[in-house]
């Protein structure tokens, strides 16, 4: 891999289909690779490398849409040297929003919306430094619970999700129980598969 570059799956324009941003134009920056491995990873494929791109390849892309906002995800981007890619889309006057598992540590200072999926072992700073905390409920009998005890890290004005895995209906119920019993979470729905686009 050439110095600077990245590895990136792909880069395409859509809507965001999850969280508090819900519904709103983005494109969308998908890294590749993730070392975490969970098994209803809907987003396997996003382990190949397509492209080997430099920041400014990547910005390229980006302006190529009438959209100032631009979603890093993956895979897990920031098992890769990302920081060059914000400053440049920072400078450039692009909204950097990022989802992560939060198993590395950023500097996030020019992040928009830092969105945090915790799987295994996340960082506590990160956590902290979270503009959204997002919680997959699977069939796990204690996923729920597991998902309750991240709230403790959540700085004010953070918002803390609960998304039913594959948008399932018992997962969904189990959402709904959920956030009855504690009516400070909010739902996050895959929007996108909903309506069936990327």
């Amino acid at each position: 891999m050439s110095s600077g570059s990245l590895k990136v799956n792909e880069i395409f324009y859509s809507l965001q289909g999850e969280g508090p941003y819900t519904g709103y134009a983005a494109v969308f920056v998908r890294l590749a690779g993730c070392s975490m491995g969970c098994e209803w990873c809907d987003t396997k494929y996003s382990q190949k490398t397509n492209a080997l791109m430099h920041p400014e390849e990547i910005l390229k892309e980006i302006k190529k849409y009438a959209c100032p906002r631009a979603i890093i995800t993956g895979g897990e981007p920031c098992e890769q040297q990302i920081g060059p890619l914000l400053k440049l889309l920072y400078k450039n006057g692009v909204e950097i929003h990022i989802e992560t598992n939060g198993s590395a540590d950023i500097d996030s200072g020019l992040v928009k919306c830092l969105t945090v999926s915790p799987k295994k072992n996340p960082s506590e700073a990160m956590l902290k430094k979270a503009d959204v905390i997002k919680c997959v409920i699977d069939a796990q009998e204690d996923s729920a619970r597991q998902a309750l005890q991240y709230q403790k890290y959540l700085k004010p004005g953070a918002v803390f999700c609960i998304q039913p895995e594959g948008n399932k209906q018992e997962n969904l119920t189990k959402c709904l129980e959920l956030i009855k019993q504690n009516p400070q979470i909010r739902l996050s729905v895959q929007l996108h598969k909903l309506i069936n686009v990327k």
